[in-house]
């Protein structure tokens, strides 16, 4: 059998990302076949097909670190052919071959089914990156960060995990307050999924001070860099951060004083390494909190062709909300 994906393969100038026919037998000998019906395009994947280092640990591999798709066969007990699934991390894409492709060989212990609150493109909107805002938000609620503590910080409120984060934040009772470098652009839009103040990036900074005043219970970042240290000075005694990205950076601007003087405590989000366990929790989350139709106003759909294009426009900058990959059928 063949079929069709991008593939990141090494050459004399680079890492160059193709569409092309491929071989089955290129495919890992994992439990799991899935013929895959939507992806995503994340910074990660952008930064694959462009070649960037930093993803992809080892060459030639499709890209994708989602996919949504339907089992075609499994040695695993857990699944048989038909069933919704979707997969997120655990090296998709990164060491395992990925999702941007008509056919994926997966382990089945990594696969979540897809809960019948959502359809196969709202899952794939929902993708690593609402996976990723669901998982902080549990983490939030293990470290006892209730709704009557106080308003909740998103920062990149704009991108993937910021959409998300708001929306189930609103859901599940919290107060939501969004940062975004485009306040007047986004401000419809980042109402509409929940947020009841929208913040400028300008207006968090807090000019490197340790402490300021004291405006929020918790933060979803999503971002790093001098926003994630900004956020932290400005925490509740006790509050609690969550942090997962680092398009602001990946150096951490802060010091100690909010942890020292306040107890504010910050938690790493590791959406990758997520145990089985708590990946049901998430989707489970998001079923009960997350009305998928909050995306659906922002979420674009793009060929499995025309991927370079949304990967260049997101390592620009210029990406909001999420972007759906629609995958032909085997044979087309």
């Amino acid at each position: 059998m063949t079929f069709t994906a991008w593939i990141v393969r090494e050459t004399e100038s680079g890492a160059q990302a193709a569409l092309e026919n491929l071989d089955e037998n290129i495919l890992e000998d994992l439990d799991t076949t899935v013929r895959v019906t939507y992806s995503g395009i994340n910074y990660k994947d952008a930064l694959a097909l462009q070649g960037r280092p930093g993803v992809i640990r080892k060459h030639p591999l499709i890209p994708g670190i989602d996919l949504v798709g339907e089992v075609v066969e499994s040695r695993n007990p857990r699944w048989s052919a038909g069933d919704r699934v979707v997969m997120t991390g655990a090296g998709f894409g990164e060491e395992h071959h990925g999702g941007l492709s008509q056919l994926a060989t997966v382990s089945g212990d990594d696969l979540v089914a897809v809960p019948d609150a959502f359809s196969a493109k709202q899952a794939a909107a929902i993708g690593t990156a609402g996976f990723t805002a669901s998982l902080s938000l549990l983490a939030l609620q293990r470290a006892g960060l209730t709704p009557d503590r106080g308003p909740v910080l998103v920062t990149g409120a704009g991108g993937g995990v910021g959409s998300v984060a708001l929306a189930l934040l609103a859901g599940s009772g919290y107060e939501a307050h969004a940062v975004t470098g485009r306040p007047d652009e986004l401000r419809d839009q980042l109402t509409a999924l929940g947020a009841s103040t929208i913040i400028s990036r300008e207006d968090l900074d807090t000019g490197g001070k340790p402490l300021a005043k004291q405006r929020w219970a918790g933060a979803i970042d999503a971002v790093g860099g001098a926003p994630l240290a900004s956020a932290l000075a400005c925490l509740y005694q006790e509050g609690v951060a969550t942090t997962c990205g680092l398009a602001a950076g990946p150096k951490f601007a802060g010091n100690v004083m909010p942890f020292i003087l306040r107890g504010v405590s910050l938690l790493g989000i590791d959406s990758v390494r997520t145990p089985a366990d708590r990946r049901a929790a998430a989707w489970q989350l998001l079923a009960e909190a997350f009305a998928p139709q909050r995306l659906d106003g922002i979420t674009r759909t793009v060929a499995l062709a025309d991927v370079q294009h949304t990967a260049e426009e997101l390592l620009a900058g210029r990406g909001t909300g999420r972007t759906v990959v629609e995958v032909p059928p085997l044979g087309s």
